[in-house]
């Protein structure tokens, strides 16, 4: 790699977490509470390597081919990965035990497919449900409406763990507007505790543009690409 592309990745990333820890002081939470997941897809995988030298290690991915053959190539780094894209059900088999986290589940038949492939493989596949917060059609994610019977029926499969909520929100420039859309997915986390009784301790949501307003309204996993890799390519 270059010195200059490794000076561009670690200014962005060191400027990106002083900007994470500075929200999180503004609003009065631990900087741990706050999961930094650097959107790695299109960018190459000495880049991740770089930037896992300068202590990042949670990378996320949107497209499955792609994200396992970095894997490979970075087999011998202790990565942290999570899978963030749209997935298809049939595609459902290579991303358990795969990601540590599935941030995509949008629709029963996926959770379903997911669940078999992990009793198959006899371990628990940990996974966040997107909610479509804004209910845009062009958009994945389950309509806030439709969340309480989605979120009892996975419940019930023993092969998968709800671990809470994921969002894009639409695009907007008005920032109280970001805010808005990512406290109606903190409120119906909550409602979503008190409907189940349990606990689901993420929210991912806030990226390049609205990371701060996400972490204002309680996220746990922001997924940052841009600010750290630059445009893809």
């Amino acid at each position: 790699m270059e010195q200059a592309r490794k000076q561009v990745l670690k200014d962005n990333f060191l400027k990106l977490i002083e900007e994470i820890q500075e929200a999180c002081i503004d609003c009065h939470r631990s900087p741990e509470e706050v999961q930094l997941i650097a959107v790695s897809k299109k960018h190459l995988a000495e880049d991740i390597k770089f930037l896992a030298q300068l202590g990042q290690k949670s990378f996320g991915e949107n497209y499955v081919q792609e994200a396992l053959a970095k894997q490979k190539e970075l087999s011998k780094l202790s990565l942290d990965w999570h899978f963030i894209g749209a997935l298809q059900t049939n595609k459902a088999k290579f991303v358990v035990g795969n990601f540590s986290l599935i941030h995509s589940i949008d629709r029963l038949k996926l959770a379903q497919a997911l669940n078999k492939k992990a009793l198959d493989k006899k371990i628990v596949q940990d996974v966040l449900v997107q909610v479509n917060i804004g209910k845009e059609p062009q958009k994945a994610g389950v309509l806030p409406e439709d969340l309480e019977a989605l979120v009892e029926n996975i419940l019930k499969l023993p092969s998968i763990c709800l671990k809470g909520f994921m969002t894009l929100p639409p695009y907007t420039q008005d920032r109280n507007k970001m805010r808005n859309y990512f406290s109606m997915l903190r409120k119906w986390k909550e409602k979503m505790e008190q409907a189940f009784g349990k606990q689901f301790p993420h929210l991912s949501m806030g990226m390049t543009l609205d990371f701060k307003e996400a972490i204002y309204e309680g996220a746990t996993l922001i997924r940052v690409g841009t600010r750290i890799f630059g445009p893809r390519p």
